[in-house]
């Protein structure tokens, strides 16, 4: 098991625009044109840069965003990419705009694509985009590009966030375009191209991650028989090797924001690398589903989010103590409408805007400790509280000191029911019987065979004893 990376406090890697200050705002007149590349340094990206120079005869402006994600150093990237030509490189941490401006938000939404997945690709798509457009913005490049295949959900999330931040921008998308095939053609065009590149044709495994988690894909994984082996794994323990003693965890929220591991002080950011080790140890977070990708594709998916789901799990329980019933019970429904308009890429859309409105609202008292133990694969809550804890334990009680009012019930059930009661009692003087009342019916007359049966039985064996 090993970490995605070091804590932003400890982070030295971190660089911002002024990368590429020694382009021009604009190109200069008989210069070409210029392209702002998401670029990671991987295969498809590698090969982009070139590929879009020599096909569009465009200038390539890269930008590498640093969220987490597992690396040898993000200078290297750089280095890489300035390398295969672009005209320059900006390398962006976005690891604390992530965690605050997104994460913050998905956890208010307890945000679990089909009720399983914690977004992880999907909630980086659109803030990458941002910083595509104003890379674009700020250095004259009228077309922004991304290394997504026509298969796969990011090509739609990258594409429409950056319509929607900026419609006049032309977008290209390489990968989906140059009709290369396969990985092999990939590798093949880029040696012949002079394009340095790692990646081998028996690389097993296509995964993208950040410090929400781990994604992983391709392989033998494509076969949703397979066990996943278990090198796809590398921030979690096998649960059954993981420790025999369990770990306990309290975890402090404020309005819904994590603030605090046991006590000590501490930024969200540095919350989910904390959890994604000790969860991660204990061999939690691990996720085997098929998912049903926006295009239309069921596929094969393994993730690693220790930390996400931990967090999920724990702020779930807080909101389960804190929220009015009717409140709860409306934001489960858009909790999972949000998560689907994110997995779809509509990040910067009037109803993903509307719905972080509700649920910011609903995160006002969204705020005490939560206590959860972690043991071989598992994240159980065993423990919660708040001052604004909606809990009362008068009314909850079944022992003397019980405080319920239980003559209220019987007034309050006859109000509940008056007006089905009514509907019932209508149907019945109409002879408009519906399927319940004949299956009580036939339920009764059942129960009546089976009496009068009984009854001949023992008439008959009072004669013989007779």
């Amino acid at each position: 098991m090993t970490s995605n990376t070091s804590a932003a406090s400890n982070s030295n890697a971190s660089s911002s625009l002024h990368d590429a200050l020694h382009i021009t705002a604009q190109p200069a007149p008989g210069e070409k044109e210029r392209v702002v590349l998401a670029y990671s340094g991987g295969l498809d990206t590698s090969v982009c840069i070139k590929w879009l120079q020599e096909t569009y005869d465009l200038d390539v402006i890269a930008v590498v965003g640093d969220l987490g994600q597992e690396h040898d150093g993000l200078e290297a990237v750089k280095a890489k990419a300035l390398a295969t030509s672009a005209i320059g490189c900006a390398v962006i941490d976005m690891r604390e705009a992530f965690a605050d401006e997104y994460l913050t938000c998905a956890l208010a939404a307890n945000a679990l694509y089909e009720n399983k997945y914690p977004l992880v690709s999907a909630l980086s798509r659109p803030l990458i985009a941002m910083h595509l457009v104003a890379v674009a913005h700020a250095f004259g490049a009228k077309y922004v590009a991304h290394g997504c295949t026509g298969k796969g959900n990011d090509q739609v999330r990258f594409e429409s966030s950056v319509l929607m931040l900026d419609p006049t921008l032309k977008i290209l998308s390489p990968v989906r375009d140059w009709g290369l095939g396969c990985r092999a053609d990939e590798i093949a065009w880029a040696a012949v191209h002079g394009v340095p590149v790692k990646a081998t044709t028996e690389a097993p495994y296509s995964i993208d991650d950040n410090l929400w988690g781990r994604a992983i894909e391709c392989g033998v994984l494509e076969d949703p028989w397979c066990e996943p082996p278990a090198d796809i794994y590398t921030m979690t323990a096998d649960p059954v090797s993981a420790p025999d003693a369990p770990a306990y965890v309290e975890i402090a929220f404020e309005q819904g924001i994590p603030c605090a591991l046991d006590g000590k002080p501490l930024s969200f950011l540095d919350i989910i690398y904390a959890l994604n080790e000790i969860a991660g140890a204990h061999g939690f977070g691990r996720i085997d589903m098929i998912e049903n990708r926006l295009v239309g594709v069921k596929s094969r998916e393994c993730y690693e989010v220790p930390g996400a789901l931990t967090l999920i799990q724990a702020h779930k329980a807080l909101e389960d103590l804190c929220l009015e019933r009717g409140v709860l019970h409306q934001k489960l429904a858009l909790e999972q409408t949000w998560a689907e308009s994110v997995y779809n890429g509509l990040w910067f859309s009037p109803l993903k805007e509307a719905l972080d409105a509700f649920l910011g609202h609903t995160q006002q008292c969204v705020t005490g400790t939560v206590k959860v133990k972690l043991y071989k694969g598992s994240c159980t809550v065993v423990g919660r509280k708040s001052p604004f804890s909606l809990y009362d334990f008068g009314l909850a009680t079944y022992d003397a000191d019980d405080a319920f009012d239980h003559q209220a019930a019987k007034g309050f059930i006859d109000i509940h029911g008056l007006s089905c009661k009514v509907w019932a009692e209508n149907r019945l003087a109409n002879d408009a019987r519906m399927p319940a009342f004949a299956d009580v019916d036939a339920t009764n007359a059942a129960c009546r065979a089976v009496v009068d049966e009984a009854e001949d039985i023992l008439h008959d064996a009072g004669k013989v004893c007779a």
